[in-house]
């Protein structure tokens, strides 16, 4: 496994798998923005943050999260859907667990399934393998839409926050700070408030756009959302997900002497079998 990675506006639903030879094979779907702490709440017991139905049925090993949602409503609907398969309305046509079949093949079925189905085949996500014994023997079971990356290793999530301003500053300084000049929108040519412009992950570039301008120039087959496109600025490819991030915030210790490195490409409904 690789080093633990740092991710920011972190949202992710993750996949347990039961080690007690008692209880061996069973599985567990949830939700978390913190997966080291929620692990080790699973393994501790109901008494100390864990769920009902894991308590006391350990220990359990993270296999693998999916991370990338939006937000925590985009990433609980996901979670609800991938638990209750025959009742979401996107899955109806996946087939039911076969007798034969491990729950845990058949949940890493479902989730291929929804990797490739709307609203998820468009979201930014991120699939990671936690867990070394299982990415050898399962990695190779599904393949995800090309924008979603497949990793390997722990992950930290990092609360994105705004840096704080400077103490003491004198009236013509805070002038000068607060003063923001005109911004165009390099698309539409129109004023671009700054609370709705978009702006490229390249440190070099000075796109500044309105959001729904960038994204009908990204969009194609008249989608919504788009996946990814070609910076009007710069000319560079980039994921949408990633100019979203930035936008609320993420990304912010991108420095300009980067500029040549490539593009940086739980509920109480929890389920166990």
């Amino acid at each position: 496994m690789e080093e633990a990675e740092i991710v920011e506006h972190f949202y992710g639903v993750y996949l347990l798998y039961c080690l007690n030879p008692k209880y061996k094979g069973r599985t567990y779907i949830g939700y978390t923005v913190d997966p080291r702490r929620r692990i080790k709440q699973h393994n501790a017991g109901r008494e100390h943050g864990g769920a009902y139905k894991t308590s006391k049925k350990g220990p359990w090993s993270m296999v693998l999260i999916i991370h990338g949602f939006p937000n925590s409503t985009s990433a609980l609907r996901f979670e609800w859907a991938w638990q209750h398969p025959h009742t979401s309305r996107r899955l109806r046509h996946v087939s039911k667990k076969k007798s034969t079949q491990k729950t845990i093949e058949f949940y890493l079925m479902v989730l291929s399934e929804m990797l490739k189905v709307g609203p998820w085949c468009r979201l930014p996500l991120t699939i990671r393998w936690l867990d070394d014994d299982f990415a050898q023997t399962y990695s190779t079971s599904f393949s995800p839409p090309l924008h979603m990356p497949i990793c390997y290793g722990k992950v930290i999530p990092r609360k994105v926050t705004k840096k704080s301003p400077r103490k003491e500053k004198t009236n013509e300084s805070q002038m000068q700070e607060d003063y923001i000049p005109m911004q165009l929108c390099s698309i539409c040519g129109l004023i671009s408030e700054k609370n709705e412009s978009i702006t490229c992950i390249k440190p070099s570039c000075r796109l500044i756009a309105h959001l729904i301008c960038l994204a009908q120039h990204f969009s194609k087959d008249d989608q919504i959302l788009p996946i990814e496109g070609t910076c009007p600025s710069c000319n560079t490819n980039v994921l949408w997900g990633d100019l979203i991030r930035k936008m609320i915030g993420c990304y912010q210790d991108l420095q300009s002497d980067v500029d040549n490195s490539p593009l940086i490409i739980s509920s109480d409904e929890d389920i166990v079998d």
